[in-house]
Formats: structure tokens, sequence, C-alpha cells
């Protein structure tokens, strides 16, 4: 498992980001049961950072919380069984696949957490475990979808203790 951390802003948490972020990372993967390893990027920015990509990538000119972009197009959300087929989705020097890319708006997190009334930490792993799923191919446009990712993101923070306080 390798994990590129890059930070865009100053993200003063009272915890360990990039082992939280390793530890959502990992606990995703397992029980997925991701069968490769595998390369993840995590890049934390702001409001203004963020509102660039995503008016760059999805046209929408305004911030957000998480920006998820996944490498791999599933056929079906957690199907794993085509990615053996395909050596571009595999970093050649590592051999691991290259999953995507999480980008995290820090200030986000910080107002988030206070609007729902639980830690940084608890929005902060919420956020990555929401992302990690976009990057297994899946998405929460309709209500199915939602409630399928609703629950896989409540069991992998369960796994971890994370709770909403």
């Amino acid at each position: 498992m390798t994990i590129y951390f890059e930070s865009e802003c100053e993200a003063d948490f009272n915890f360990d980001h990039e082992k939280i972020a390793k530890d959502v990372i990992n606990t995703a993967i397992d029980h997925m049961n991701f069968p490769f390893e595998a390369e993840v990027s995590v890049t934390l920015t702001d409001d203004e950072g963020i509102q660039t990509i995503n008016k760059e990538f999805r046209q929408i000119d305004s911030p957000t919380d998480v920006l998820s972009f996944p490498m791999i197009e599933y056929k079906n959300a957690g199907d794993f069984s085509e990615i053996e087929e395909n050596d571009d989705l595999f970093n050649p020097e590592s051999g691991e696949v290259i999953l995507g890319d999480i980008v995290l708006n820090v200030q986000r997190i910080y107002k988030q957490a206070e609007e729902y009334g639980h830690s940084t930490l608890r929005e902060y792993a919420f956020l990555i475990a929401h992302s990690m799923l976009h990057l297994f191919g899946f998405d929460h446009m309709t209500e199915a979808e939602a409630s399928v990712m609703e629950q896989k993101q409540r069991e992998i923070l369960d796994i971890l203790g994370i709770s909403r306080d």
C-alpha cells in the first residue's frame, strides 16, 4: 500500500491525519476485499483550492468538501474481477493498482464537524471512507446507491471505532 500525501494549506488537526488516512484507506480496502496492493493520493486543500479543481474537472464553480478521482471504471461497483486484465491500472514500478486521488477541503472538515456536532477526526475519516467508496466505483446518485454507500461508510468507520460522538 502506497499513500501519497500533499498539503496545499495549513492543516492543524488534533490527530495524526496521515495515520488516520492510512487506517481508513486500509480498512476500506480490507472491508471491500480489494485483492491487490494499491496506491492512493491524498491532497489537503482549502475552499479556494478545491473550488479551482471542482471548476476545472466538474465545471462547478464552487467549493465542496471532498473530490474523488477514480482511475478505474467499473461495470459494477466493487467488482474487481476485470482489473487484472488491464495492465494500465498498475504502476509499472511498484506493481500496485492505482486507485485514484482524494482531495479534501480542510476548511469544510472543520465547518461540517461543527455543523454535524461531531469531531474533526470523525469528519475527516468519514470523507476519506466516502471517497474510497467512489474509488471502488460506488456512487450516490439514486436513493438505492446512496443507501449502499451510507451502509458501507458506517461499516468502515465502525470497524475503526470512529463514531459520531
